[in-house]
Formats: C-alpha cells, sequence, structure tokens
C-alpha cells in the first residue's frame, strides 16, 4: 500500500511517495479549481472549491513504462486519449481538502496499477465433477422425458 503523508505530500522533497520505488514530482500535477455542485452552503454559488487534477501518466519520467500500460487499462474513462489522467475533487467543502482527496485518489490509482496481478492457472475440472455434472443432465433429461405427451386410453 502506498505511504501518504498528512496531506499527500513529502515536505522535504515536494516528491508523492506512490511505493518504494515510485514517487511523482509535485510539478507534473495540475490543478484547476471549479465551482463544486456539492455541498458548500452559501459558499456554493461564490468560491471555486471543487478540485480538477490534471496529471500526464503517458509523459511522465517519473512512471516506468509497466506502470503506464497498467494505468491506461486501469483508468478507464479518467484518462483522456492523450494519456492524462483527470480526477475531479468535490466531497468536500474546503478547496484544500478536495486537492488533499484528489491527490490521494491519484495515489491509490496508481498504486493499484503498481499491483502486478496474479497470473491465472488452466485447471482442468476433475473427472469427479464432470461424472456429477453429466448425471445431473442425465436426471434433468428423464424429468423432462416424463413429461411428454401420453396417448388416451379410450380411443
Amino acid at each position: 500500500m502506498a505511504k501518504f503523508d498528512q496531506d499527500g505530500i513529502s515536505k522535504s522533497q515536494k516528491m508523492i511517495h506512490i511505493r518504494n520505488t515510485i514517487f511523482i514530482d509535485e510539478n507534473e500535477l495540475f490543478f484547476d479549481y471549479v465551482r463544486s455542485s456539492g455541498p458548500g452552503g452559501q459558499n456554493v454559488n461564490k468560491v471555486a472549491t471543487a478540485v480538477q487534477l490534471r496529471f500526464d501518466a503517458m509523459n511522465s519520467t517519473s512512471l516506468p513504462d509497466f506502470l503506464k500500460k497498467r494505468l491506461r487499462q486501469l483508468a478507464g474513462s479518467r484518462m483522456t486519449g492523450d494519456g492524462i489522467i483527470v480526477i475531479k475533487a468535490q466531497r468536500y467543502r474546503s478547496q484544500a481538502q478536495n486537492r488533499q482527496d484528489a491527490i490521494y485518489r491519484l495515489v491509490q490509482l496508481i498504486d493499484e496499477a503498481a499491483e502486478i496481478p496474479k497470473p491465472r492457472k488452466k485447471k482442468r475440472p476433475s473427472l469427479a465433477v464432470v461424472q456429477r455434472r453429466l448425471e445431473g443432465k442425465r436426471r434433468r433429461s428423464r424429468i423432462k422425458k416424463s413429461r411428454g405427451h401420453r396417448p388416451s386410453e379410450e380411443m
């Protein structure tokens, strides 16, 4: 799992720590502030509290190539055709909390992409399982055949 400071940023290096070998430079993140559709009371129409984080993952120098491929798969609609990850955070009423939330969600996404999936091992079903399945099919077939049309004896 990712190690994450209280605000998500290592103060000394201005680097965001994701895993032991994966760091993102804070200068690679771009923030836009827009009006939120969520909670905010009277501020909702005056203050731009929602945060839109943009991170150019495909051109990032801090991410290895295998991670960029996995990110493209996992990000889905959060990644543009140009390889820019866009995360909109508007859960909180304050801009600072939404900024933290956006960074946290980006870190979680990259951390999930860094997890190498376990390869699936193909297995054949055991002989007993196959025989049970076929016996069940035979039993069901007999039940259905017994429901067939029976000629009347009155003729």
